[in-house]
């Protein structure tokens, strides 16, 4: 039996069949009448357009700000993310610098784990960006309630 939709916001729906996850829901489900915001992909660029670190975390933690940013000039909270994809120039590189990571994820997420992936790509358009992040968000609609995120384990 699956899980009953909410209308309070976001559940994670995780299967007991699928395991625990460890820093991601296998799923989202969304509120009736929620907002669906489609987030284009964010790299660790300032205002002025310019990559603000060399350092694969600290590219993180600024492409990951910029998404959140996107997310509260249209309404929204952190959690409010129902998904993220990141695109990485070197996975190697990326697990080398979880524990910076998971440090920058947590202060600007908390422990909020959306659906995620991590995809390793041969490069990404601008010279330097080691990381780009996508995300799709939805926002309470209008007259809704906005609660924490329910867990649904059918």
């Amino acid at each position: 039996m699956g899980p009953l939709m909410s209308s309070r916001g976001l559940t994670a729906i995780n299967p007991q069949e699928l395991g625990a996850p460890r820093g991601y829901a296998n799923g989202m489900l969304g509120p009736v009448g929620g907002r669906l915001l489609c987030i284009a992909g964010q790299i660790a660029w300032d205002g002025e357009q310019r990559l603000v670190a060399e350092d694969f975390a600290g590219q993180f933690a600024q492409a990951l700000a910029n998404v959140v940013t996107v997310v509260r000039t249209a309404g929204g909270e952190p959690h409010h993310l129902a998904q993220l994809t990141l695109y990485v120039t070197d996975k190697e590189e990326y697990l080398a610098t979880l524990p910076a990571v998971g440090a920058a994820y947590r202060r600007l997420m908390g422990k909020h784990f959306p659906t995620m992936a991590l995809v390793e790509v041969k490069g990404l358009l601008e010279p330097g960006a080691k990381v780009e992040i996508q995300g799709l968000a939805i926002l309470p609609g209008p007259g809704s309630e906005d609660e924490s995120i329910e867990e649904k384990t059918p």
